[in-house]
C-alpha cells in the first residue's frame, strides 16, 4: 500500500503541478521567513552560554537613583576584591574595564613606533581571575599569573598577528597611549562570535594605579568596572543579594549610599539586559512574527489544498466503494502533504541560505561589536535540531490534517451524483476564518509599515535647534593634553574650514549623563538634574546656538567660571524671564560658577527624549573632540589637509574623525533596522496573503461554478457575477479591518510612546491601510474571478 500511495501521490503532484508549485512556493517562503527569524533569535540566545558553571555565575550592576533611576551595567572598582576576600560563599570574582579612546603601538626602539592602532571596546583592563571565570582557551603563558603584575598584557592570536605579524609575540612590548610599556605575558584563542565579551587584549588591572594614581582602585563612588561573580556550588544567590546593601552602606557616605543600588543578574542575561543588543521582549516579538509567517504559509497551503478537494471527489468515492477506510485516505493525503512539505522545506532552506549573508552584513553594520556568521548549517547543532524537526512535523500536521479530513469525509454517493457543491459549501466557514485571519495579519503589517516609515521620516525632519550639516568631528587624545591653539590655527588655514571649536560633546550626544547642581543661594541640589557640555568661546557660532539673554563665555576665563544654560533649565527653576538667572551663582561639578548667558533650547539627546536642561561650561581642559565647520562645498583636499595637520602636530596619535550627521544617524540605527525588518516581513506577509486569496477565489470559482453558469444563462452581467465572488472578500476584509484597526492602533501607539517627537496613529493612516488592502486584494483576485465569470456556461452545465 505504501508503494501505491507513493505512486498515486507522484501522479497527483505532477497532474496538478502548477497549483502545487504555488503551494510549495507559498509554504517555502513562509518557512524561509520563519527559519531566518528563528536562526537570528537562536544566535542571540546563544550569547555567553558556553561559559563554565553558567548556572552559578552572576553579574553585578548598579542603579543610580537621583532625579530618576538610571540603570548602568557597571559597579565600583573595589567591589570584586571585597567579595573575593570577605565572603566565603564566593568562589571567584573578577572585574574588567573596557578601553575607550586609547592607543596601542609597537615601539621601534628609537622613540617611535612601527605600528599604531586606536583601540576601543576590543581591549580591557582585567585580572587573571577573568580567564577562569569565562573559560578562555590558552595558547601560551600562565593563566594564573599572567596579569598579576602591572604593565603586562595578554593578547589573542588575532591581535598577535595584527601587532607582530608572524613573529613570536611572547615577551614583546606594546606601548599604551605613548607613555606606558606593556609586556606580552600570554596568548589566548580568539573570542567566539557569540559573546558580549569580545576582547582581544587584556591589560593587567594593577596597571590602573600606574596610570591614574595609587588611590584609583579605592573609588567606591565611580562606576568604571564590570563585576562578575561565581558562587560556590549549592550556594543560594539570595546570600549575595542580601550582602550587597551592607557592603554599600559600609563603604559609601550615608548621603551617597542612598543614591546607589546594586543588583544581581544571571550571567546568561549579559546579552539581554543593560549592555546587550538583544532585549528579550524584542526576541520574543521576533519569535511571534516568525510563528505568524509560518502559520500564514500553512494557511495558504490549506486553502489551496481544500480548493482542489472538489476535483478529487470522484476519486474519493471510488476508493470508498472499493473498500478504503477513512484513515487509509487520511494516510494517503497526509503522505502527499508530507512530500509537498519536504519540497517546501528544501525551498525554504535554499531561500534562507541566500538571505543569511545579507542578514549577517546588516546586523554587523548596524549593531556594534556584533559579528554574526549564521548559516543553515546551524540547524544541525544540538540547540537547534530539536525545534527544526519539531517545525517540520508541526507544519506537516498543521498543513495536511484538515485538508486530509475534508477529502476523507466526502460522501461517495454525493460525489458520483456530482452534487458536491452544496454539500461542501459549509466548509467555507472554516476557510473564511483562515482568510479573515490573513486579512488581519496583512492589515497589521501594512499599518506597521506606514507608521514606522512615516515616524522615521518625521524624525529625519525634526528640528534639532543647532547647525549640524558640514561639521567634522575629530576625536582628541584622551590621556594627554593636545595643542588646541596650534590645531585651531593650522586648521583655520586650510581652504574649506570655516570655524573650529573644542568641547566634550556636540550639542546632541549619546553620552548624556545627568549631573546634579544647586542654584543661587541654595545649599541643597535642585530636584532635577542637568546635562553638561564642556565648551569654548567658539562653540555657539559653530553650531548657530543663539543667545537670548546675557553674553557668551570668554576666552580669557581660564578657571571655568563662565556657564551658559538653556531655556528649559530656566523654566524648571521657575523663572519667567531668562535674564533673571544671568549673573547668578550655580554650583556644578564640585565648583562654584556663574551663569553668564541663556541659549535657546536645542536637543541634547536622541528623539526618544524631550528637550532637557543643559549646562554649557567653559572648560577647555575637558575637551574630548574638535568640531570643524566646513564650507558646504569642501573638497577632498580639505579632508586631507585636516589629517595632515593632525599628523604633523600629533604624530604619535591615531587620527579618527567622523561627520556629525553620521554620528547622529546612530540615534536611529535601531529604528532603521526595525523598519527594514518590518518592511521585509510585511512584503512576505502580503505575498502569502495574496496566495491565500488566490486559493479562496479558486475555491469559490469551483464551488459556485454551476451557480455562475445558471446566472449567466439567465442574463446576469459580468459585474453582477464578479460581485457574487467579490462579496465574500469584501465581507472578510471589512471584518478583518474591524479587528486589525484597533489592535494595530493600540500596539503602534504604545510603541510610539517611547519617542518624545512622534506622530499619532490617526484616521488617515487607518483609512490608507484599508484602501491599500482593498487594492491588493482586488489585483490578486481580479484575473481568476474574470476567468471564472467569462467561462462558457455550457462547460459548467453540460453534465447536468
Amino acid at each position: 500500500m505504501l508503494i501505491h500511495y507513493l505512486t498515486v501521490a507522484r501522479r497527483q503532484l505532477w497532474q496538478n503541478r502548477h497549483v502545487n508549485l504555488i503551494s510549495v512556493l507559498g509554504l517555502g517562503i513562509g518557512l524561509a521567513s520563519g527559519l531566518v527569524i528563528f536562526l537570528v533569535v537562536n544566535y542571540m540566545f546563544s550569547f555567553d552560554r558556553y561559559h563554565p558553571h553558567l548556572d552559578r555565575s552572576y553579574w553585578i550592576v548598579t542603579d543610580i537613583k537621583r532625579e530618576r533611576v538610571m540603570p548602568t551595567d557597571a559597579a565600583p572598582r573595589p567591589l570584586a576584591e571585597v567579595l573575593r576576600r570577605n565572603y566565603a560563599f564566593v568562589e571567584n570574582a573578577t572585574r574588567l574595564e573596557t578601553f575607550f579612546g586609547r592607543t596601542l603601538s609597537v615601539p621601534n626602539g628609537k622613540g617611535g613606533w612601527v605600528k599604531k592602532f586606536a583601540e576601543a571596546r576590543n581591549v580591557c583592563f582585567t585580572e587573571s581571575q577573568y580567564f577562569d571565570m569565562f573559560g578562555v582557551d590558552w595558547v601560551s603563558g600562565n593563566r594564573k599569573t599572567a596579569l598579576n603584575a602591572p604593565n603586562t598584557i595578554v593578547i589573542s592570536e588575532r591581535y598577535a598577528r595584527k601587532f607582530f605579524d608572524s613573529q613570536p609575540a611572547m615577551g614583546r612590548t606594546l606601548r599604551l597611549d605613548n607613555r606606558t610599556d606593556l609586556t606580552v605575558t600570554g596568548i589566548v584563542k580568539d573570542p567566539p562570535a557569540n559573546t558580549q565579551l569580545r576582547f582581544d587584549a587584556f591589560v593587567s588591572y594593577p596597571t590602573i594605579p600606574v596610570l591614574e594614581g595609587p588611590t584609583a582602585l579605592a573609588d567606591w563612588q565611580g562606576l568604571q568596572a564590570m563585576c562578575f561573580v561565581r558562587l560556590r556550588e549549592g550556594t543560594d544567590p539570595t546570600l549575595l543579594r542580601q550582602s550587597l546593601p551592607a557592603i554599600r552602606r559600609k563603604n559609601l557616605p550615608p548621603q551617597e549610599a542612598a543614591h546607589f543600588d546594586y543588583h544581581v543578574l544571571p550571567l546568561a542575561e549579559l546579552n539581554h539586559e543593560r549592555s546587550g543588543m538583544a532585549p528579550r521582549p524584542v526576541l520574543y516579538a521576533l519569535i511571534g512574527v516568525g510563528v505568524l509567517l509560518v502559520m500564514a504559509g500553512c494557511i495558504n497551503f490549506i486553502n489551496l489544498a481544500t480548493a482542489r478537494a472538489l476535483k478529487r471527489a470522484r476519486e474519493v468515492g471510488v476508493r470508498k466503494v472499493m473498500g478504503s477506510t477513512r484513515w487509509q485516505l487520511v494516510g494517503q493525503f497526509m503522505l502527499e502533504t508530507a512530500l509537498l512539505v519536504c519540497l517546501a522545506i528544501l525551498v525554504a532552506v535554499l531561500l534562507a541560505q541566500l538571505c543569511l549573508p545579507f542578514i549577517n552584513q546588516i546586523l554587523a553594520a548596524t549593531v556594534e561589536k556584533l559579528q554574526p556568521n549564521m548559516s543553515v548549517a546551524d540547524l544541525v547543532q544540538q540547540r537547534a535540531i530539536g525545534w527544526f524537526l519539531g517545525l517540520i512535523v508541526g507544519v506537516i500536521i498543521l498543513s495536511g490534517l484538515y485538508p486530509a479530513f475534508v477529502l476523507a469525509r466526502f460522501d461517495p454517493v454525493t460525489a458520483f451524483a456530482t452534487q458536491s457543491t452544496n454539500r461542501f459549501s459549509g466548509r467555507l466557514t472554516v476557510r473564511q476564518a483562515l482568510i479573515w485571519g490573513q486579512f488581519v495579519l496583512m492589515q497589521l503589517f501594512i499599518l506597521s509599515v506606514l507608521v514606522i516609515t512615516i515616524q522615521l521620516r518625521h524624525m529625519s525632519q525634526a528640528e534639532w535647534g543647532f547647525h549640524r550639516e558640514s561639521t567634522k568631528v575629530v576625536f582628541l587624545p584622551q590621556r594627554e593634553a593636545s595643542p588646541l591653539s596650534l590645531l585651531r590655527e593650522h586648521w583655520l588655514g586650510i581652504p574649506g574650514v570655516e570655524q573650529v571649536t573644542f568641547g566634550s560633546d556636540p550639542p546632541a550626544s549619546p553620552y548624556n549623563r545627568s549631573s546634579s547642581f544647586s542654584y543661587h543661594t541654595a545649599t541643597e541640589p535642585e530636584p532635577f538634574e542637568t546635562r553638561v557640555r564642556a565648551i569654548d568661546d567658539h562653540y555657539l557660532s559653530v553650531f548657530d546656538l543663539r543667545l537670548i539673554a546675557g553674553r557668551n563665555v570668554r576666552a580669557a576665563d581660564t578657571t571655568g567660571r563662565d556657564v551658559l544654560v538653556n531655556e528649559t533649565l530656566v523654566k524648571q527653576l521657575g523663572m519667567r524671564s531668562p535674564a533673571t538667572v544671568v549673573g547668578k551663582r550655580i554650583r556644578i561639578k564640585d565648583a562654584d560658577r556663574v551663569i553668564v548667558g541663556v541659549v535657546r533650547d536645542f536637543r541634547s539627546g536622541d528623539l526618544h527624549q524631550p528637550v532637557l536642561p543643559v549646562t554649557l561650561i567653559h572648560d577647555l581642559p575637558h575637551s574630548r573632540i574638535a568640531m570643524l565647520r566646513l564650507s558646504p562645498t569642501d573638497s577632498p583636499q580639505t579632508q586631507q589637509g585636516i589629517q595632515q595637520v593632525w599628523d604633523k602636530l600629533l604624530p604619535d596619535q591615531v587620527y579618527h574623525a567622523e561627520t556629525l550627521t553620521d554620528l547622529m544617524e546612530n540615534f536611529t540605527e535601531i529604528e532603521r533596522l526595525l523598519a527594514g525588518m518590518v518592511q521585509a516581513f510585511a512584503l512576505v506577509a502580503i505575498g502569502l496573503s495574496c496566495l491565500g486569496l488566490y486559493g479562496l477565489v479558486t475555491f469559490l470559482s469551483e464551488a459556485k461554478a454551476k451557480e455562475i453558469g445558471v446566472r449567466r444563462v439567465l442574463g446576469a452581467q459580468t459585474p453582477q457575477l464578479l460581485w457574487l465572488l467579490g462579496r465574500e472578500f469584501g465581507k472578510l476584509l471589512g471584518l478583518g479591518f474591524l479587528v486589525a484597526a484597533p489592535l494595530g492602533a493600540w500596539l503602534l501607539s504604545t510603541w510610539l510612546q517611547q519617542y518624545a517627537y512622534r506622530i499619532s496613529v490617526n484616521g488617515w493612516l487607518l483609512a490608507g491601510t484599508f484602501i491599500l488592502t482593498l487594492l491588493i486584494t482586488a489585483m490578486t483576485i481580479a484575473r481568476q474571478a474574470l476567468k471564472a465569470v467569462r467561462t462558457n456556461p455550457v462547460l459548467y452545465l453540460k453534465s447536468e
